[in-house]
């Protein structure tokens, strides 16, 4: 089984990160949160980091683990582990690197958005204030 990370970004005004798939990736035009694969021999943790770096050009300051879903998409061969993160970066300003574009939306606009099938449960957790990732935030040490 493959692992996947996800980071939700939370800025001071509520406004969650997301980013749209470029058209010539698997799920083309897709929403989804940043992050990635981990590598074998990574942890976790690590992953995200690198991946906001090579995503978003962005520091992780901390993270903590929001849940996680099993997933499997049409187009993979293997099924999927995706373990979000409520995510802290250095600075709000971010670069998308690798999306088509990004956007920092309220947790209610987030049922605007055509998201990746993985992430609609979270999606709905976000969305009704089930999950808030600031707040996970500011109770980790």
């Amino acid at each position: 089984m493959r692992v996947v990370v996800a980071a939700v970004i939370e800025r001071s005004d509520r406004r969650l990160l997301i980013g749209q798939r470029r058209r010539n990736d698997t799920s083309a035009l897709k929403w989804e949160f940043p992050g990635g694969k981990v590598q074998n021999g990574e942890e976790p943790a690590s992953a995200l980091a690198r991946e906001l770096r090579e995503e978003l050009g962005a520091e992780l300051v901390k993270s903590a683990e929001l849940g996680r879903v099993r997933h499997k998409y049409a187009e993979t061969p293997e099924e999927l582990e995706i373990r979000f993160y409520a995510a802290a970066i250095a600075a709000p300003d971010v670069i998308p690197k690798t999306f088509e574009k990004i956007a920092w939306v309220l947790p209610k606009e987030l049922g605007d958005y055509d998201f990746l099938a993985a992430n609609r449960e979270l999606v709905a957790q976000l969305a009704t204030g089930r999950i808030k990732p600031g707040e996970i935030l500011a109770t980790k040490v």
